[in-house]
């Protein structure tokens, strides 16, 4: 692909995809590969998904986009089917929520900023978040985002953020003076490592945020969707936040993201706070019902949880990985010194990448896995098998 009119924001790629069906991808000469990344857990149902295909032909040969200034036909039944996964785990709110959409993940996270700001009112804009973390990289995501070396380039950032160690549950609360208005947390440090946070910390924080009067906001944007065996991550804890983000598995590649918010918060938002010219297009929600409609008939979480675990076994049994962890099929293979060889994770995902198995590096000693939620478990299997003889090889 010629660069020559692109900005250089992610280097050069080595393969070009021009073909998808299920967990295979085909590049521009032919040749096939096995998606263990999903386009960073996005394409949950797999590329080319039938049932989502057909859902976006129709709507794009019968209304595309018309503004939120008027309503459309896919939003009922997606508002009311999005509001009733979202509560219904453990400690689920009886009350529904309200949710507006954006269209990504990073726009989901500043949408909840504003929101939370707004609800809170001036003198508690205060926002705690964890290192760690990845929150988008508009300026107020990349500020609540815990990676200062990202920061860097764009000083001066927002102020009102503050970060503390993950999955401390005694930082976090020294942090909260009387200006903390939101806590801003991922149930699973996604780019962060496929770090999962503890129940105990999340219901502790629950607890203190009730206590003080602040706003929880859970990021699933990576996590949401079914992708760690439950609908949304924190469900795993038993708790309900406040605001909830997600994007990502939401479309199965079409750009959406939305917010949800207890409907006391959401009413903090009144015509003029925010908006977004294509968010919520009918376009896009009609891929959004297909997909949710398609994880519900095939119990998308049990799925992710069931291979989950079969990926988790068969990875433990590759020399050269000392650990797995994650959740459902978010996770990341902790790869010995011995197995690397001098090399880093991102080198080995480009081998991997090399023998048709496509995975990232997501530190310098992990790589990450997240099929999607059709892979086999022949498919599995290969992958693993190419994951071995990389580390063997070389």
């Amino acid at each position: 692909m010629s660069r020559a009119v692109l900005m250089n924001n992610y280097g050069t790629p080595p393969v070009t995809f021009v073909r998808g069906d299920g967990t295979e991808l085909w590049d521009d000469r032919g040749r096939r590969y096995l998606d263990f990344l999903c386009g960073l857990a996005v394409t949950g149902l797999g590329h080319a998904h039938p049932a989502v295909t057909e859902a976006v032909a129709a709507q794009a040969g019968t209304l595309i986009h018309t503004s939120n200034l008027f309503a459309n036909e896919p939003t009922a039944e997606v508002v009311e089917t999005l509001d009733r996964l979202i509560r219904s785990g453990p400690g689920g709110d009886t009350e529904p929520g309200r949710i507006l959409f954006q269209n990504s993940g990073a726009e989901a996270v500043e949408a909840a900023l504003k929101l939370a700001r707004k609800h809170q009112g001036r003198g508690r804009h205060g926002v705690v978040s964890a290192y760690g973390s990845f929150h988008g990289r508009t300026l107020a995501a990349l500020a609540a985002t815990g990676q200062p070396e990202k920061h860097e380039p764009f000083q001066p950032m927002p102020e009102g953020f503050r970060h503390v160690p993950f999955d401390d549950y005694g930082a976090l609360e020294a942090a909260l003076d009387p200006s903390v208005g939101a806590v801003v947390l991922e149930s699973v440090q996604g780019e962060g490592g496929v770090v999962p946070a503890g129940d105990e910390y999340l219901q502790a924080v629950r607890r203190v945020c009730d206590e003080r009067g602040i706003l929880l906001v859970l990021d699933e944007i990576q996590t949401g969707l079914a992708r760690t065996g439950r609908w949304f991550g924190y469900q795993h804890a038993g708790v309900q936040p406040d605001i909830v983000t997600m994007a990502k598995a939401l479309g199965n590649g079409v750009p959406v993201g939305a917010v949800w918010a207890r409907p006391g918060v959401a009413a903090a938002f009144v015509p003029g706070d925010h908006g977004s010219t294509f968010a919520g297009q009918p376009l896009a929600l009609a891929a959004v019902r297909a997909v949710l409609a398609q994880m519900q008939a095939m119990d998308a979480p049990a799925a992710a949880a069931r291979l989950g675990g079969a990926l988790r076994g068969q990875l433990l049994q590759i020399d050269g990985v000392d650990s797995v962890r994650g959740r459902g099929l978010l996770l990341a293979a902790e790869l010995s010194e011995e197995a690397r060889a001098g090399r880093t994770a991102k080198d080995i995902a480009s081998a991997c990448l090399d023998q048709g198995l496509v995975v990232n590096g997501v530190t310098p000693t992990a790589l990450r896995l997240a099929p999607p939620f059709v892979v086999s478990t022949e498919q599995l299997a290969e992958g693993c098998s190419i994951l071995a003889g990389v580390l063997e090889h070389g």
